[in-house]
């Protein structure tokens, strides 16, 4: 059996975060698909059963239940040696791109798309705002890479898993070409799918999907 067991749903990019962490450190997981799409993480049960802050993804380690994935990527990286930094300066730019991720990049760009393809009418109002907001946070990724191979310095890090995760869905889905738009960006990404046992969102988390209102 599993050591790890993961609760997520194929669209969610930080369920692909950790799932990406985990295959990158050789180790499997018990995939447990996760009803988004009806609201299963709003009931009380599930959120008394699960997680009672009602987010996915949720990570069990040992039958201990860990959520928030920032948190939960530091762990794995410190517990296999791994991604987490060589020194005490990129650890402390892992730190503070991943924080920045977590508010900035992930947020926006999971909501953006999340209205703009999974829900039935986004105001375009809204979407032009957070439209704007990524192409911000895109921007800075952008030169951020654009004199050094990843994130936090010549290495891939937590950092990079976190950040590429809402980028590696399909473009249909994200509304950019960022070939075309953040050249950079698309570098960028190459590398981190370039890394020894990387795989596709959709290819590390099956199940059904949810309905497209593009």
């Amino acid at each position: 059996m599993s050591r790890y067991r993961l609760h997520y749903f194929p669209e969610s990019g930080n369920s692909y975060k950790l799932a990406l962490m985990l295959t990158l450190c050789g180790e499997t997981f018990e995939p447990v698909w996760t009803d988004f799409g009806s609201r299963i993480t709003w009931t009380p049960e599930w959120r008394a059963t699960v997680n009672p802050m009602g987010e996915i993804p949720v990570l069990e380690e040992d039958g201990v239940k860990l959520t928030q994935t920032g948190p939960i990527l530091l762990r794995l990286a410190e517990r296999y040696g791994r991604l987490g930094g060589s020194d005490d300066v990129e650890r402390f730019e892992v730190l503070r791109w991943l924080f920045w991720d977590n508010q900035k990049l992930s947020a926006h760009m999971a909501t953006y798309r999340f209205m703009r393809t999974f829900s039935r009418r986004a105001d375009p109002a809204v979407l032009a705002y957070l439209r704007a907001r990524v192409d911000d946070f895109l921007g800075i990724v952008e030169r951020q890479v654009a004199n050094q191979a990843f994130i936090a310095g010549p290495e891939a890090t937590i950092a990079d898993l976190s950040m590429c995760a809402y980028l590696s869905y399909p473009a249909d889905e994200t509304g950019y070409d960022l070939p075309g738009a953040y050249p950079g960006v698309q570098a960028w990404l190459g590398r981190i799918a370039a890394l020894p046992g990387w795989r596709s969102p959709y290819d590390l988390l099956p199940g059904d999907r949810l309905p497209r209102y593009d």
